[in-house]
């Protein structure tokens, strides 16, 4: 339904891991490290979580899957989720929030146009 009706396209599938991982890159607003996403040819990124880490402790746990949104705000008023994390923006033309569904988290991202 996501994809065939509400028009979103599949972007990652976000893995936590305790294991450090080659190439991480870290986050230090979120107190994490992320990589794998760069050379996976199927989206699939590792994130290794600090102690103390702000992020949401499902986030945390339970792997996500994401997908690219035209608007991220009209997509959360339209369909009522619930939201864990609020939308912001990790860095350059980029907003993100994340959702609860089922107990599962599920990523929303907005890119700008000029970052397609």
């Amino acid at each position: 339904m996501a994809v065939s009706e509400w028009g979103w396209k599949y972007h990652h599938t976000g893995i936590p891991t305790t294991v450090r991982m080659p190439d991480e890159k870290y986050l230090p607003a979120f107190g994490f490290y992320v990589s794998g996403f760069d050379s996976s040819p199927f989206g699939i990124e590792w994130m290794r979580f600090e102690e103390g880490s702000p992020v949401d402790g499902l986030i945390q746990r339970v792997p996500h899957i994401a997908f690219e949104v035209e608007d991220l705000d009209a997509e959360l008023k339209k369909h009522n989720f619930k939201i864990i994390t609020a939308p912001n923006s990790p860095g350059g033309e980029v907003r993100v929030a994340m959702i609860e569904h089922n107990g599962a988290p599920v990523e929303l991202i907005e890119f700008t146009k000029k970052n397609r």
